[in-house]
């Protein structure tokens, strides 16, 4: 199915253990041949860090893939510790550009998610169904948006409301 979207935003829980890393760098591939070209993480811990690497990965397959690193705010680095501050810094590096979206404050998280939401055609999602955080909030915009959202998380009862 040919759909009509060039970006693709990520969003999902922090407890996300690479569970699904391969059925994203498929999905991935799926998404290039319908003409995904830029690809949006917020950068969290989690699924985010794990489908930015992905996408850094799908770029040396295809140079003219863009990833987009949106921040919360500026000083959203200071939060990481051991390897997840490392995986932080080469996504960084990796990126093709920056986006800092807010301040330090609590509603910088918001914004964030809807900046995600607001620039892209489709969300990829791993959410387990809670309706509390940042990943629901998200994943819920998008649909009440008209956004697409695929997600990779292994429950066939899971649906996802609008």
């Amino acid at each position: 199915m040919q759909r009509e979207f060039l970006t693709v935003a990520f969003t999902g829980h922090r407890t996300y253990q690479s569970e699904a890393d391969g059925e994203l760098r498929q999905l991935l591939e799926e998404l290039y041949e319908d003409g995904a070209r830029r690809y949006l993480c917020g950068m969290a811990w989690g699924f985010d860090l794990s489908a930015g690497e992905a996408v850094v990965v799908h770029k040396r397959l295809h140079s003219d893939v863009e990833l987009v690193a949106v921040e919360p705010f500026a000083e959203f680095r200071s939060l990481f510790r051991g390897e997840d501050g490392e995986r932080y810094d080469a996504l960084i590096a990796a990126a093709d550009r920056r986006v800092v979206v807010g301040e330090n404050n609590v509603g910088a998280y918001m914004r964030r998610n809807d900046y995600l939401v607001d620039h892209s055609s489709l969300v990829v999602a791993w959410w387990d169904g809670r309706r509390d955080g940042g990943t629901a909030y998200t994943a819920l915009r998008a649909r009440r948006k008209g956004r697409e959202v695929i997600n990779l998380y292994p429950d066939p009862q899971l649906h996802l409301p609008f």
